[in-house]
């Protein structure tokens, strides 16, 4: 079942997005509800970006496997032991998958596809989070619906995930490890085609290239970024929270123009719509579990008025960390004076961050 062709602009989508019943704030809709439905009935070329990171479909978030994560029997999540105090979070053991397993996470990566390349605007990208062990799946599914391989974000994370030695078999090989490391996370960047050249598709559909971090500085495929620890974690304590430092880069160069929608279809906790809210760009989150849409509605707001420091990383030419966000947002989203502080600038009529160039 294709998307109702009906429905083409924005006006269209926010009446059916109230027709919804979805929570709203002054930049973001959330709505409690599966994504691939909301997907099938969502308005033609309707949301300029995308940037999500989804559960692919795959047995880790089933009631089954969620449970024995909180109960901590394992299951396919991992559940590490601490080290030097440090709890260590669990993560999917995707060596496990099988044949079946594998044709599952294509089927759904096809149809997630297929279904994004109808909603989103000529120009508009995807930026998708994976795994090294899953990404090749992801992609083909993408490619094969037509979308454009732009390259991919390396996320580079350290953690104390990986390097370990056989299971029950530490002290007979004390010099083999298993696996890798794990020090890195590859987002998938695609594109929708352009209608004719980038600068025709810029000046129609406000898409079909990435915000430069400044004038002299393009956006770049590494950033270095740590895992989401402390207050963000308090705020939002979902399995697989990315932190506002790393998102935050992200929804921004989602929007070469600073203009336009971003969707998550699976946001959790709602990092993404959070990062987007700080950076002053409308979003829509969608999720269907009960306990990650309530911790959404709250986390949202406080996510989104999260002030971060400037990392130091990258001041050799890659990974820097920016402080986009809006200070205060969590308290003044709502109220039109966010429009006239000294953090915010106007362009096109629209809010954007003064500092995000």
């Amino acid at each position: 079942m294709q998307p109702q062709k009906a429905l083409t602009n924005l006006p269209q989508l926010r009446e059916l997005q109230k027709s919804r019943g979805g929570r709203t704030s002054r930049l973001y809709q959330i709505y409690h509800t599966d994504a691939f439905e909301w997907l099938k009935t969502a308005p033609m070329n309707s949301i300029e970006a995308v940037v999500t990171d989804p559960p692919y479909g795959l047995v880790e978030y089933s009631d089954k496997e969620l449970a024995k994560l909180k109960n901590g029997k394992g299951g396919i999540w991992r559940l590490p032991p601490s080290f030097d105090g440090s709890k260590r979070m669990p993560l999917p053991r995707f060596t496990v998958l099988t044949e079946s397993d594998q044709k599952s996470l294509r089927d759904f990566s096809y149809r997630l596809a297929s279904l994004l390349k109808c909603v989103l605007v000529p120009g508009g990208h995807v930026f998708i989070a994976t795994n090294p062990l899953i990404s090749h799946l992801v992609y083909e599914s993408f490619m094969k619906n037509g979308f454009e391989k732009r390259g991919e974000i390396i996320r580079t994370v350290y953690t104390l995930r990986g390097g370990d030695r056989p299971k029950n078999a530490h002290d007979k090989f004390p010099d083999v490890t298993v696996m890798p490391k794990s020090c890195w996370e590859p987002w998938g960047l695609f594109r929708k085609p352009c209608e004719g050249r980038v600068q025709d598709n810029l000046r129609k559909w406000k898409t079909g290239g990435l915000r430069r971090i400044s004038a002299s500085e393009p956006f770049k495929d590494l950033i270095t970024s740590s895992p989401a620890r402390g207050h963000e974690r308090e705020i939002a304590p979902h399995p697989s929270l990315k932190p506002q430092g790393f998102l935050r880069q992200i929804v921004r160069a989602a929007l070469p123009l600073g203009e336009g929608t971003i969707l998550d279809p699976f946001m959790g906790s709602g990092s993404t719509i959070a990062a987007a809210t700080a950076c002053g760009s409308r979003s829509v989150g969608l999720e269907v579990r009960d306990e990650y849409f309530s911790m959404a509605r709250s986390a949202i707001p406080r996510l989104a008025d999260w002030k971060y420091e400037a990392s130091t990383a990258g001041t050799s030419g890659v990974g820097r960390t920016h402080t986009f966000g809006l200070q205060g947002a969590a308290t003044k989203l709502k109220n039109p004076a966010v429009y006239q502080r000294k953090d915010v600038r106007i362009t096109g009529g629209k809010a954007v961050p003064a500092n995000g160039d």
